[in-house]
């Protein structure tokens, strides 16, 4: 069984490679519900089934907003044909679609493992090539977040395709075909505009090696695509092109500050944490070391780094966008300097050893983060009132922490505002403003967490003539051990309480 296996790897690498990547995402389609960041869910799929409900939103611009909000209409819009799509069919149930969601997502990954494979070996060897493979199919963050809605991922194939013709035909010219290569680069920035970083980058190598003729067509291909996606689309939505950029473009000038920051090196920190020492180390030693040999792929990568380590706004998943790229010069730099490092070859032994802590540690993740949910409490809340009916209003109480949480109204399916009750509003002035203005009252109160639970229903039954009990939802395994972490994080566990009057 297992020669059979070793021969089949042997034979058709690529395509194990390809089945083992496919297996890991489908484990995260079937058991990682939630979503990693707002985002993720709030900025695409609530606006899809807002637009799908007939509903105007302020957060992205709607049929009716009177002002852009700084968002490509792209992504949100592919999920919101999807969704008219699957009601045609009757399929309304969130959960369904969600599922749905993360397939088509996992699925689509699959080109960043094949692309990344034939990259290697189109620059580097066979060799590089499987590592790399290796590295993209069941590196432990690749299989979450391949089933997630990030821009930052899903941006990635239209550039790795770019990138793989362009070295497939560099020793040709045909204008079609280059224009046809930056048509499909440039979907990429419709996904997330920072990626113009990485298109420039790629025009800027051209240059640099003297393909005039390419870098043009390769230019033009790429302003079609920007010009279809964001210049006509914005220009048929608010009377001029590319409004959408032209805002987020500003408001990020304006408001960048008031978002997590760091140091320049905050990025840097990040990879070696996310990729394990000693790999990170290798990698960025080959990064460095055969930079100017692959520079098609290290100089955009470089310069897409460099942008959001010195700009402002630091999120974790902004750098997400160029890590195959890294990986792919990393690999392929650190393999030429061990061949020739006199140092390494007479510690083969220590070298391999290395590489297999990594790969424990790393299966050790790989197992415990590709089933995991996230913020999954929130939608359950959410779920739990769909399924229950009845719920047109609800308050939520987060007087523990300061301000309150978004809740995912995707999965409840009723699109009323919900009250917050917080340090700043408390339950005394939510409801004296609900019952002077007249407003609905909820029916139901969600407590955010269990800390001084008893004072803080306490507080609520002042107003109200009683609180019955319903249900508490727990954050899962992966939400638990990330508040452990870092108790600032808010994956929090939930007490549902019927309102009595």
């Amino acid at each position: 069984m297992i020669q059979r296996f070793l021969n089949l790897y042997k034979s058709h690498t690529l395509n194990v490679i390809l089945i083992i990547g496919l297996i890991f995402r489908m484990i995260a389609v079937v058991f990682s519900e939630g979503f990693a960041f707002q985002d993720d869910h709030f900025l695409v799929i609530e606006i899809a089934q807002h637009w799908v409900e007939g509903i105007h939103n302020d957060w992205l611009p709607a049929f009716g907003a009177k002002v852009p909000g700084g968002h490509s209409f792209f992504y949100a819009g592919l999920h919101y044909y999807f969704f008219e799509g699957l009601k045609l069919f009757g399929i309304t149930n969130p959960e369904l679609i969600m599922f749905l969601v993360r397939l088509i997502h996992a699925i689509y990954s699959m080109t960043i493992i094949y692309y990344g494979f034939k990259i290697a070996k189109i620059v580097s060897t066979e060799k590089t090539a499987i590592t790399v493979g290796w590295l993209l199919s069941i590196f432990w963050i690749f299989p979450l977040l391949s089933v997630r809605n990030l821009v930052e991922v899903v941006s990635i194939p239209p550039i790795m395709f770019a990138v793989y013709m362009l070295l497939k035909h560099q020793k040709i010219v045909n204008f079609r075909k280059f224009v046809f290569i930056g048509f499909i680069a440039g979907i990429s920035f419709s996904f997330r505009f920072q990626t113009i970083l990485i298109l420039g980058g790629i025009g800027l190598v051209l240059l640099i090696q003297k393909e005039l003729i390419k870098a043009l067509q390769f230019g033009l291909g790429v302003l079609l695509s920007i010009a279809l996606f964001q210049g006509v689309v914005d220009y048929l939505v608010w009377g001029k092109p590319f409004a959408e950029f032209l805002e987020y473009t500003n408001y990020n000038l304006n408001h960048s500050a008031e978002y997590p920051n760091g140091p320049w090196y905050n990025y840097t920190l990040l990879i070696l944490g996310l990729f394990i020492v000693p790999l990170s180390l290798y990698l960025f030693y080959g990064n460095v070391y055969r930079f100017k040999k692959y520079l098609l792929l290290s100089l955009p990568a470089a310069i897409f780094f460099i942008f959001h380590s010195y700009f402002p706004n630091k999120q974790e998943r902004f750098i997400l966008t160029m890590l195959p790229f890294f990986i792919i010069v990393g690999v392929a730099g650190w393999n030429e300097f061990v061949e020739k490092s006199l140092w390494w070859q007479k510690r083969i032994k220590l070298y391999q050893r290395s590489w297999k802590f990594v790969w424990i540690l790393n299966t050790i993740l790989l197992l415990f983060l590709t089933p995991a949910s996230t913020k999954v409490s929130k939608l359950r809340a959410m779920n739990y009132f769909r399924e229950r009916g009845g719920v047109e209003y609800f308050a939520l109480e987060t007087t523990h922490m300061w301000g309150s949480v978004l809740m995912p109204r995707f999965y409840h399916g009723v699109w009323n505002d919900y009250y917050t009750i917080t340090q700043e509003n408390s339950a005394k002035q939510i409801f004296e403003a609900i019952r002077a203005q007249h407003k609905p009252l909820p029916t139901h109160i969600i407590f955010a967490e269990p800390k001084d639970l008893s004072i803080r229903m306490k507080r609520v039954q002042e107003q109200v003539k009683g609180l019955v009990f319903e249900k508490m939802v727990e954050s899962s395994y992966l939400d638990r051990f990330m508040v452990w972490l870092n108790p600032v994080n808010v994956n929090q566990t939930y007490y549902i309480y019927r309102i009595v009057y």
